[in-house]
């Protein structure tokens, strides 16, 4: 099955749940729950057993990891340097640069089990534990400094964090969960995929992109262009298994998070503008994926 085809289902998921939101009594209402529950309760708990149920060895982590960490930071300071464009949007840029770099990982870990199995999971799960973090830091840094917010509370407080650090923890301690509490924590994580990517659908809006144009181009660039062709190349030169470099292109490529309109939103940035770049960039993962791992399979077969 090509890559396209693979990531069908995934994305039919989407559509499902943007036409749920809109043409049906389950308005937005009930999507706001089903994204707080997802975040806080279900997500959590897929991103520990992922991580706890596949031994990482020491080396593996360390290679892996730093490709991905390689790729989210070349996103952080290309995301940056935007703010130094003649004419930016000050407000625009400091809600908007996350999108440069952030990910879905509901979409991340939905697409690496369907591309890679377990092991494909694991990968991701890796490189989202590493990940989320600086993407969080970053994420958070250019707000509190339009809008004068702290941020180190909101970090020690987010859930995916303390999961997934929880999760390595055990990992690399060869910690595991009584059988009756692992059946059941993993019954919980089967419901954040299926859940979060109908989220991501009825969140799912046109804003205000043309509020900065230009910015919104060069931000989505960054995220589905730029980051994918380093990706590649970086897998290509790496030692990692074929599984790892398929999981670091497909990542590369992803849809931004769609909560980042609920962190502008909440911190007083332009969430509507937010909004729009979630929206434009989820679609445009849909062509983004396929490309980036149709890239690497010609190129490591040369």
């Amino acid at each position: 099955m090509s890559n396209a085809f693979a990531l069908l289902p995934d994305f039919l998921l989407i559509v499902v749940g943007f036409l749920l939101c809109r043409c049906t009594p389950l308005d937005r209402t009930v999507w706001d729950g089903a994204e707080r529950l997802v975040y806080y309760v279900l997500f959590p708990v897929l991103l520990f057993n992922s991580i706890v149920r596949q031994p990482l060895e020491p080396g593996t982590l360390a290679s892996l990891g730093l490709v991905g960490l390689v790729v989210v930071g070349t996103g952080v300071v290309l995301a940056y340097a935007l703010a130094r464009w003649p004419g930016v949007d000050a407000r625009a840029h400091a809600s908007g640069a996350q999108c440069a770099f952030r990910f879905n990982s509901y979409i991340a870990l939905a697409l690496a089990e369907r591309l890679g199995g377990a092991a494909g999971v694991a990968a991701a799960a890796v490189l989202v534990s590493l990940a989320v973090p600086l993407c969080n830091v970053a994420a958070v840094w250019p707000l509190a400094r339009h809008g004068g917010h702290g941020y180190a509370r909101e970090l020690l407080r987010n859930p995916l964090i303390l999961a997934t650090v929880a999760g390595l923890a055990a990992n690399l301690l060869g910690l595991k969960l009584p059988e009756p509490i692992a059946i059941t924590t993993q019954r919980i994580g089967l419901a954040a995929l299926p859940i979060g990517l109908m989220a991501v659908g009825a969140g799912l809006r046109f804003g205000a992109l043309r509020d900065a144009p230009g910015l919104a181009a060069a931000l989505l660039a960054i995220r589905h262009a730029v980051l994918p062709a380093l990706a590649v190349a970086l897998v290509l030169a790496s030692q990692l298994t074929t599984v790892q470099q398929m999981v670091v292109v497909m990542f590369a490529a992803l849809p931004t998070a769609s909560s980042a309109y609920v962190l502008a939103a909440r911190m007083g940035g332009h969430g509507a503008y937010v909004s729009g770049l979630v929206t434009v960039s989820t679609l445009l993962g849909m062509v983004s994926v396929p490309l980036a791992l149709a890239a690497w399979q010609a190129l490591a077969q040369r």
